[in-house]
C-alpha cells in the first residue's frame, strides 16, 4: 500500500466545522458523564486534612513585629 494514496482521501474530504463541533460536544459530554461518578467516589473517600498545629514562636512573632514598624515607619515617611 502506498502512502501517499492513504493520505490523500484526507485531503479530498469536505468537512463541514458545524459537524466537527458537534461531534466534539458529544464526545466530550460523554466523557464528562463518564468520569463524574468516579470523581464523586474518590472525593468521597478523602479523608479531612488533620488541622495545622499553631504553635507560638517568640522568633517568628518578633520579625513580624519588626516587619509591622518598618512598614509603619515607612508611611509616615520616617525611614528612607
Amino acid at each position: 500500500m502506498n502512502h501517499e494514496s492513504s493520505t490523500s482521501w484526507r485531503l479530498d474530504m469536505n468537512v463541514n466545522p458545524k459537524v466537527v463541533a458537534a461531534v466534539t460536544a458529544a464526545v466530550d459530554m460523554y466523557l464528562q458523564s463518564e468520569g463524574r461518578p468516579a470523581a464523586l467516589e474518590m472525593e468521597a473517600k478523602r479523608p479531612e486534612p488533620a488541622a495545622p498545629a499553631v504553635t507560638f514562636s517568640p522568633w517568628a512573632h518578633s520579625g513580624r513585629q519588626s516587619m509591622m514598624e518598618l512598614r509603619r515607619l515607612i508611611q509616615l515617611r520616617l525611614v528612607h
